[in-house]
């Protein structure tokens, strides 16, 4: 059996990379490190008919960017190279031969109109048109031919494809590491295609050659595979090779309603499917990265999508994750995806990152903009500002009051400003200018006391002041705006709400 724990991420270049391959590949990432085994990553690209351009290149910057480091992959420790199947064609004849060989496959030289004729046959009749015992002796194969009479439609140059043979009245049992015992009748099963006249495998024959020869331990996948289980397990048997442990993940269903979650319902639904901006020719998808999601957050709600492991705990680091990580726990049933809890989790980790981190993720915003602020002032805005944002990019909505005078005044806020109001904002006014020690302390205490020796309520200073300086009854603590703007700013926005409100 196998000597260590090996499992792989093997996509297909074809567009894209979904989240729900993402939470494929974290969970076997995870499950590698647990069991201090390896993760490597294979690109399946045999079909060459859906290769998209830049797919191969977006699939491993995605997982770059989330942290999942492949132990082996592309010119990266290659020690069972090639990892991109279509520098391994040459491999996979001669494993295609073998079955051909021992009897558990033949040749097929079905055309495309012979195989419609017997499906409309069939369906007429009120069957279900499956290519498997019940018909492959009909059909136009190499069952019913001598060796001399195949090699030589062979040559002739007749396209052919080659079938596994699938044995007829037989229950296999498998086991799943999630679903347990899985029961499968052989009659309902039909003969896959496994290798095709053009010297290309199909995606069963190359996924099964290439595990083995990669010496994979245990296969962990989509739900979306469970029906190629028998088949991959009768190869393994066929050619007579360790058989690996299987493991099928749940699928990550729609926010509302039920259903694999797809592109369209990010984009219906306004959020991205994506872990990178995808630019194609029917318009751009966005990525989590380019909404602004860290990938510690993105990393940890993908976790919990299926898993959990027992406890209430929520926020966890990648190396938490593969610490607690159980295959045992990955439930059965689907998982609902939550736009909104996945702006929680990137709230947390935005808050607890420290504020100098979060100023230098901001200032390039502020450049956009055409606006210089000292470093150390903006270290302290972030901080004052960050416990109400899920991402950076909504700083400046958050905050913008405190690089700009407030060009508007909220009509709702502005009931607050009373006849008295000017007059009172003026006698606020002459109070700051005459505070010498302009920090958020010292000038809240000398004009609280103001207030209390002048029998002023609270509400009627108070409010007015901020909607004066912020153009909003919104924003961190007062006394910590006027210190950071100044006392010159701050005296300027007063006057120029007086003029405008009164």
């Amino acid at each position: 059996m196998f000597q260590e724990v090996r499992v792989r991420f093997a996509p297909s270049p074809t567009g894209p990379l979904h989240i729900g391959g993402v939470r494929t590949a974290l969970f076997n990432y995870l499950f590698a490190k647990k069991n201090g085994g390896t993760f490597y990553i294979r690109i399946e690209d045999t079909d060459q008919k859906r290769y998209v351009e830049g797919a191969e290149q977006y699939i491993l910057e995605s997982l770059e960017w989330l942290g999942i480091f492949p132990d082996e992959t592309i010119n990266h420790n290659e020690k069972f190279g090639p990892y991109r199947q279509s520098e391994r064609k040459d491999l996979y004849k001669k494993y295609a031969d073998q079955l051909i060989e021992s009897g558990d496959a033949y040749y097929a030289f079905d055309t495309s109109e012979a195989l419609d004729e017997a499906r409309r046959s069939t369906e007429a009749e009120g069957g279900n048109f499956i290519y498997n015992h019940s018909i492959r002796e009909k059909m136009d194969t190499s069952l019913l031919l001598s060796s001399e009479e195949i090699k030589a439609r062979i040559g002739a140059g007749e396209d052919y494809v080659i079938r596994f043979k699938t044995p007829t009245d037989r229950t296999i049992e498998l086991t799943d590491l999630i679903r347990g015992s899985i029961k499968f009748d052989t009659n309902l099963l039909d003969d896959k295609v496994l290798f095709k006249s053009d010297g290309m495998p199909t995606y069963h024959l190359a996924n099964i050659v290439d595990d083995h020869l990669m010496l994979t331990s245990h296969v962990i996948r989509g739900e979306e595979w469970l029906p190629s289980m028998p088949l991959h397990v009768m190869l393994y048997e066929a050619f007579g090779w360790d058989i690996p442990e299987f493991a099928h993940l749940p699928l990550i269903l729609k926010p509302v309603g039920n259903g694999k979650l797809s592109k369209r319902d990010g984009d219906k639904l306004g959020f991205p499917t994506f872990p990178l901006e995808w630019k194609s020719e029917e318009g751009v998808s966005s990525g989590y990265r380019e909404k602004g999601f860290f990938p510690e957050a993105v990393i940890n709600f993908l976790a919990l999508l299926g898993w959990n492991d027992g406890t209430d705990k929520e926020l966890y680091t990648l190396e938490e994750l593969a610490e607690s990580f159980d295959l045992a726990r990955v439930n059965k049933a689907g998982a609902k995806f939550d736009p909104e809890k996945n702006k929680w989790f990137n709230h947390q980790y935005l808050i607890n990152k420290d504020d100098e981190t979060l100023a230098k993720a901001f200032a390039p915003i502020l450049y956009e903009k055409g606006i210089a602020v000292d470093y150390s002032t903006l270290v302290r805005i972030v901080g004052l500002i960050k416990e109400r944002a899920n991402f950076v990019a909504e700083f400046w909505d958050l905050g913008d009051f405190f690089f700009q005078a407030p060009s508007e005044y909220d009509a709702k806020a502005s009931k607050n400003w009373k006849d008295d109001t000017a007059n009172l904002m003026k006698r606020t006014s002459e109070e700051l200018s005459n505070i010498e020690d302009f920090t958020s302390t010292n000038i809240e205490t000398i004009i609280k006391n103001w207030m209390t020796e002048n029998e002023i309520g609270m509400g009627k200073i108070m409010q007015p002041l901020r909607l004066s300086l912020v153009g909003a009854l919104k924003g961190p603590h007062l006394f910590d705006i006027i210190e950071i703007i100044g006392k010159e700013e701050t005296l300027r926005r007063i006057e120029k709400a007086i003029e405008t409100l009164n």
